[in-house]
């Protein structure tokens, strides 16, 4: 029986101001949860405001404890109950992920396996991209934090764009000078463009050897995402699918389809999606959180790659041990340890 959730929030500075093309911060939210059943714990956590733990204890708590920890689809069935006039998309999204991947990792500990083992390892490494390249850098920063990426042996990297369309070129010039050609070499917008900005500089980046072009639209405009596909640039968007019913009008609107297992309502509604990328021929691709997204990812066949972003991976380290080291392009599932392997450092 699960006998207890607690819920807590740390900020963290990061290292430098950062932006991308429509936001501004410097700092990283982190909400921790834990759930306990006997003399196990299960941990699991999402990147958003600190209020998101709160949430937890005052309105997911209850539907949690008391139910057998091996059920966990019948939690987050619960989960999504309680939250149905507070809202289960936003905030509230992300605490149902949160206590969600931590209901799976308390579940794959007390059967004493790993994770991605529990839920059906599909592949033996998660291939990752290094992202960051903030429009906030100077052109130094960004080439210096995607030349390492490339020197460590990343064969891709994703830098920002369209905050200051007019210096989009020179800093994409910038940075594949840093990488070389051998590099593949990915944007994303963050849906700063219209329509029309968006078709110009998807030729643009074509041109400069670009093949990934993230989110050029809003995600909420689906209509305009399908309008770029068909050309030497992959179209992606999906980050901000709260629910697996947010995700169907993408899938004939982009290449690749996005995830992210801290917002989606966790690893439970990461399966759903995953089935509808198998189901529509989608390759799936997912969105930051690298140190539990690994053994989640490596457990979906349309697994296309993994996110290694910067400000989480920063943060992850500070805060776990059992954090997962590239290995070249990939990043690897520890199978020798139980659940998804991290524990919270003293």
């Amino acid at each position: 029986m699960i006998t207890g959730l607690q819920a807590s929030a740390r900020t963290i500075p990061t290292d430098t101001p950062e932006s991308d093309g429509t936001l501004e911060w410097d700092s990283t939210t982190i909400v921790l949860v834990h759930a306990r059943a006997g003399e196990h714990s299960g941990l699991g956590y999402t990147y958003g405001d600190a209020s998101i733990a709160p949430l937890v204890q005052g309105k997911l708590a209850d539907v949690v404890c008391g139910r057998d920890p091996m059920d966990v689809p019948g939690a987050w069935q619960a989960m999504r109950g309680a939250l149905r006039n507070a809202g289960a998309v936003g905030a509230g999204a992300m605490a149902i992920s949160a206590v969600d991947i931590a209901l799976w990792d308390l579940k794959a500990r007390i059967l004493g396996v790993s994770l991605c083992t529990l839920l059906g390892r599909a592949h033996e490494g998660v291939a990752i991209y290094g992202s960051g390249g903030f429009t906030s850098y100077s052109d130094d920063q960004l080439a210096d934090q995607l030349g390492h990426w490339a020197q460590q042996g990343i064969p891709r990297v994703k830098m920002k764009v369209g905050r200051d369309p007019e210096f989009d070129e020179h800093r994409v010039e910038v940075a594949r000078a840093a990488i070389g050609d051998d590099v593949e070499l990915m944007v994303d917008a963050n849906g700063a463009y219209d329509r029309a900005q968006a078709r110009r500089w998807r030729d643009t980046f074509a041109h400069h050897g670009v093949t990934w072009l993230e989110e050029p639209v809003s995600s909420d405009d689906p209509e305009g995402l399908e309008e770029l596909r068909g050309g030497p640039v992959a179209i992606a968007a999906g980050e901000y699918g709260w629910r697996p019913e947010d995700f169907p009008p993408l899938t004939g609107a982009v290449d690749v389809l996005q995830a992210d297992v801290t917002r989606c309502q966790g690893i439970t509604g990461l399966l759903a999606v995953s089935g509808l990328c198998e189901a529509h021929g989608l390759p799936l691709s997912a969105h930051c959180a690298p140190a539990v997204s690994c053994h989640a990812f490596a457990a979906l066949p349309p697994t296309r790659h993994l996110e290694y972003f910067h400000d989480h991976v920063r943060v992850e380290h500070m805060l776990f041990d059992g954090v997962p080291e590239p290995d070249g392009g990939l990043l690897r599932p520890d199978v020798d340890r139980p659940g998804h392997g991290l524990e919270l450092k003293p």
